[in-house]
C-alpha cells in the first residue's frame, strides 16, 4: 500500500464555540426496527476517538431502541426525536437537526460520526454545507479525533487526512470497525435518554414508497459468507442456477460484479464494488468474475478470497487465498454436491 498524507482544510465555522469538554455525537440507524450492524462500527468507531459518546436515534421507534442502547456502557446519553417524518431518513427532514444540534452552544460536541451507508451519504455533505466545514468520508481506521486514514485511488492507497474544522463530521466504512456489542440482558436507564425537538424543514420533500429487494438470505454489507458471480455466468437463469444452491448451503449472501448487474443478472443492490458495497467477510467467493479494479476494491479486504475462472491471467488470482482455474459450469456444481 502506498500511503499519503494530506490536509484537509477548509474556513473557519461561521459559528463561534466555546466549549470546555469534548465529545462525540453517533448517529444511529435503524432498519426493521434494529439497529444496523453499520451502525453499530460507527460506534465502534467512536469509541477509539475517546471522547463521551451522545448516540442519536430518530424516528418513531426510536424510543424503544434508546431503551436497548441504553442498557450498556457504550454511550454516555442518548438523543431521540420521535416525529414519524424522519421514518425513513430523508436527507432534508435529517440535516436540521443535526444543524440545530451543533449550533448549539450549550453543546461540547467536537466530533459527529456517522456509517457510510446511504443515509449516511446522503446528509453529511448537506450538513457539512451549512456548517461549513469538510467532512471526511469512508474512513478505516482512527488515529486521534481529528485525524483519520480513508482510501483513496479505488482502494489502492490509503490517505492520513488531519481536518483544521472545530467539528470535524465523519463516515465510517463498516467493513473496517469490528461491531460493538450491545448486552441487552441489563436494565434500562431512562435518566440517559433525552427526547430532542423535531426541526420542520424548509425544503419540501416527502416520502413517497419504495421498492425493496426481499430475502430470506444474510444480509449482503454484514453477512460472514458472501458468493458473488460475474459476467462469466453468461445469464440470469445460469446465474440462478448455479450460485443460489451454493450459497444456501453455505448460508451465504449473494453478490455480483458490476458488469453481471449490468446485463441483468440481479438486482442492483447486490453489486459489490468501488459503486456498489464494500464488504469483508471471512469468505468470499467470486464465480466467473475477472477482477477489474473497480470491484476488488469492494472485496479485497475479505479474510478468505476463493476465485474461480477459466482464464488463468484474470487479476482477480492476483489477490485470491484460493485459486480454481476450470469451468465454472462444472466446478460450481461440483462444489455445491460435496458440500
Amino acid at each position: 500500500m502506498y500511503s499519503i498524507r494530506n490536509i484537509a482544510r477548509s474556513s473557519i465555522p461561521r459559528f463561534s464555540i466555546s466549549r470546555r469538554f469534548n465529545s462525540t455525537l453517533t448517529f444511529i440507524e435503524a432498519e426493521s426496527d434494529k439497529i444496523t450492524s453499520a451502525s453499530l462500527s460507527a460506534l465502534e468507531a467512536s469509541k477509539q476517538i475517546g471522547n463521551p459518546i451522545t448516540a442519536i436515534l430518530l424516528g418513531s421507534n426510536s424510543e424503544s431502541l434508546a431503551k436497548n442502547l441504553s442498557k450498556t456502557d457504550l454511550v454516555n446519553k442518548i438523543l431521540i426525536c420521535k416525529n414519524e417524518n424522519l421514518d425513513n431518513y430523508l436527507p432534508e427532514q435529517v440535516t436540521p437537526i443535526f444543524e440545530k444540534i451543533l449550533k448549539d452552544d450549550k453543546n461540547d460536541f467536537k466530533n459527529l460520526i456517522v456509517p457510510a451507508s446511504s443515509v449516511g451519504k446522503n446528509f453529511l455533505p448537506r450538513l457539512g454545507a451549512l456548517l461549513d466545514v469538510q467532512p471526511v468520508s469512508d474512513i478505516i481506521k482512527v488515529i486521534d479525533p481529528k485525524t483519520f486514514i480513508r482510501p483513496v485511488y479505488a482502494g489502492n492507497a490509503w490517505s492520513t487526512v488531519k481536518s483544521k474544522d472545530e467539528i470535524v463530521l465523519t463516515s465510517v466504512r463498516s467493513s473496517s470497525f469490528p461491531q460493538a456489542v450491545i448486552d441487552e440482558s441489563g436494565s434500562a436507564v431512562d435518566s440517559k435518554i433525552e427526547e430532542i425537538e423535531y426541526v420542520k424543514p424548509t425544503v419540501k420533500s416527502t416520502f413517497v414508497g419504495n421498492e425493496l429487494i426481499k430475502s430470506e438470505r444474510p444480509d449482503l454489507g454484514s453477512a460472514k459468507i458472501v458468493v458473488s458471480g460475474g459476467r462469466g455466468l453468461k445469464n440470469k437463469e445460469e446465474f440462478e442456477k448455479l450460485l443460489f444452491p451454493l450459497s444456501e448451503k453455505l448460508n451465504a449472501a449473494i453478490g455480483a460484479s458490476r458488469a453481471a448487474v449490468d446485463s441483468g443478472f440481479c438486482d442492483n443492490s447486490l453489486q459489490v464494488g468501488q459503486t456498489g458495497k464494500v464488504v469483508a467477510p471471512d469468505l468470499y467467493i467470486a464465480v466467473g468474475i475477472s477482477g477489474a479494479i473497480q470491484h476488488l476494491a469492494g472485496m479485497k479486504d475479505s479474510k478468505v478470497i476463493v476465485a474461480i475462472n477459466k482464464d488463468e491471467e484474470s487479476p482477480i488470482f492476483s489477490i485470491a487465498d484460493v485459486s480454481l482455474v476450470g469451468d465454472l459450469f462444472e466446478v460450481v456444481p461440483e462444489l455445491t454436491s460435496k458440500l
